[in-house]
């Protein structure tokens, strides 16, 4: 009787149950859908926009499948992928950009108990089905003209540390230093040359006056504009990878563009919203009574006017750390760490204001109409803008000089705190961009690669199931029951880390259903030396097992580390084969091995065997 422990057979049975059930989502196609959502974490989605939203679509004879408004948010799902985009601009058109973000989307349809268990289908890459395409603009002009604004500031600072007294301006690209002599002038000129090599000086009089005037030098304005995308990049990926995206695609395309692909991504707006925001921040000191008019700049800050100095302190792209919380009162609150010069910045700056209110001042594009026109088929047309809108966020009193570490509050709500230091944390944007093309791969060339994959799948299996069968008889059998079962593990166990499935992917089940076999080839194999040598069935099923198991086992190590080390060194595609290559080795090795053991256990558990089907 061949003995197998009764743990064993409940393992397998208990893993073939969380396998199916894990399964089960991947057969519930995505609708798609179209999701609109607020401009910002803190607007709120009503029956307005829903009701408006929809009207839109049926007057343009585009079917509805459903719509509903949940989490603050609208998804309308469609009968037809094709007609998202155009579904998508009729919405903007009949809702304007300021207020809403309007994107695609893949609206799963999951039913509510496997979702509650956590139960979701696999994701597929851009070359499947799932993920969309974002190309991006950077405003590199934005940058230069911060670049400018904090430059100003700090020669500013250094003509005060020197006792120089003079007007110091920014007009247009230029900055102005007005003085009452030339010594004078003379002196900042040379400040300017030790302490900002990057601008070109020039000196002329007028009026009696002595000036200087202050300009980026050309190779200064491009190695600006490299690293302003530069950074942009760095952030992209951050937030990326805060976002949780498997696989992302984030890189440079020509002088001033990036372009974003995210596969399995379903959520766009949040997407849309997390990626293209500038995010910014500048902490300023509230104007004196001393500051003249030309250094102030007035905002709205709950329900009054405030008046804040020009000079910058510090901005977001000094924040090397940023975490979400509550304050004594419950209320949210974002906790700030600077960099270690920014901070001794910070320090210098506070000592000598206390008692004065310092603001923290929010910067994001944002996008208005600003008009409309009628195109050449006599169609209304609306014409939208970027702007940067400027918010101030918290005004207090600086009771202490501060240092690397304080806090923000006074934030609208929670989830407008959290983006905040998610945004803050993956780091601020150099310069802002706008979203100048967005799509999803095309429904055929999804649909073909994947009738081509799957295609690939039952052609290699069908060969390995008949081979099997033919060369191994009831053997043979167990192993395409243990096949299938390691199939469904491998699903699930994707499903279950979110991981993305691409077109290489495919290709490494397809190793992997030849791989499967492999061990019950090597098994099989001895068993029927073992036979051959007059050893009784019972015995020789054991001895089969036991003797193969070391030389699978090797077998399968060295190519789980060939395939961690494709996955380490790997890019996007070279990844999705080796995450599935990975996943099924550790899945074959369980099926074949315990799994048709415990099969082969209850097929022949008998007292008396004499004879076996191999």
């Amino acid at each position: 009787m061949i003995k197998y422990p009764l743990w064993k057979h409940i393992l397998v049975f208990s893993f073939l149950i969380i396998g199916v059930t894990f399964s089960i989502p991947n057969i519930y196609p995505p609708d798609p859908a179209v999701q609109i959502s607020g401009e910002n974490s803190s607007f709120t989605i009503d029956d307005y926009a829903l009701e408006k939203s929809t009207s839109a679509l049926l007057k343009k004879n585009i079917k509805i499948k459903s719509s509903e408004i949940n989490d603050n948010k609208i998804i309308i799902r469609l009968y037809d992928r094709d007609k998202q985009l155009a579904s998508k601009k009729i919405i903007q058109d009949a809702l304007g950009l300021e207020d809403y973000i309007v994107a695609l989307n893949l609206a799963p349809t999951t039913p509510n108990w496997l979702k509650n268990i956590g139960a979701s289908p696999l994701k597929l890459g851009l070359d499947l089905s799932g993920g969309v395409h974002f190309l991006m603009e950077v405003d590199t002009n934005s940058a230069i003209d911060t670049k400018l604004r904090s430059t100003v500031t700090n020669f500013k600072r250094l003509l005060r540390k020197e006792k120089i007294r003079g007007l110091v301006k920014l007009d247009d690209s230029y900055i102005i230093g007005r003085f009452n002599n030339e010594e004078l002038r003379d002196n900042a000129s040379n400040i300017a040359f030790k302490e900002i090599p990057e601008m070109t000086r020039r000196k002329y009089t007028s009026d009696n006056l002595y000036f200087l005037e202050l300009q980026l030098s050309d190779n200064s304005i491009k190695e600006l504009e490299d690293e302003s995308i530069s950074q942009n990049l760095i952030t992209i990926r951050n937030r990326v990878n805060e976002l949780g995206v498997s696989e992302p695609l984030v890189q440079r395309q020509g002088k001033n563009r990036i372009v974003v692909e995210l596969p399995g991504v379903q959520d766009t707006v949040t997407a849309k919203r997390i990626l293209g925001k500038t995010a910014n921040l500048e902490f300023r000191l509230a104007a004196s009574t001393n500051t003249n008019t030309f250094n102030r700049e007035t905002f709205e800050y709950e329900g009054m006017s405030v008046d804040l100095e020009r000079d910058i302190i510090v901005t977001g792209e000094s924040v090397a750390g940023a975490q979400f919380g509550f304050d004594e009162n419950s209320r949210p609150q974002v906790s700030i760490n600077l960099d270690s010069s920014s901070g001794q910045l910070m320090h210098r700056i506070t000592r000598n204001a206390v008692k004065r209110k310092m603001a923290v001042l929010f910067i994001e594009r944002k996008t208005r109409k600003i008009g409309s026109q009628i195109d050449d088929n006599g169609e209304k047309i609306n014409i939208y803008e970027k702007y940067d809108h400027k918010k101030v966020i918290n005004l207090a009193t600086i009771q202490t000089a501060l240092g690397s570490s304080f806090r923000i509050t006074g934030l609208d709500n929670q989830t407008e705190a959290a983006e905040l230091a998610l945004l803050l944390r993956a780091g601020a944007l150099a310069a802002p961009m706008e979203f100048v093309e967005e799509r999803t791969i095309g429904p055929s060339l999804g649909a073909e690669n994947i009738a081509l994959g799957v295609k690939s799948v039952i052609i290699g299996l069908t060969f390995v199931v008949l081979a099997m069968l033919i060369i191994y008889k009831v053997f043979g059998f167990v192993a395409n029951l243990a096949l299938a079962f390691n199939l469904i593990l491998i699903v699930a166990i994707m499903s279950l880390l979110s991981a993305t499935l691409t077109l290489p992917g495919i290709a490494g089940i397809v190793l992997t259903v030849g791989m499967a076999v492999d061990a019950n080839v090597l098994i099989f194999s001895r068993i029927r030396e073992e036979l051959s040598r007059g050893q009784n069935p019972q015995l020789a099923i054991s001895t089969g097992y036991d003797k193969a198991f070391l030389t699978i086992l090797d077998a399968n190590i060295t190519t789980l580390i060939a395939a961690i080390i494709l996955y380490s060194v790997g890019t996007g595609p070279i990844k999705g084969f080796a995450i599935t290559l990975s996943i099924g080795i550790v899945t074959s090795m369980f099926t074949a091995i315990i799994g048709t053991r415990a099969l082969v256990s209850l097929i022949y558990n008998k007292k008396t065997l004499k004879q076996i089907s191999i």
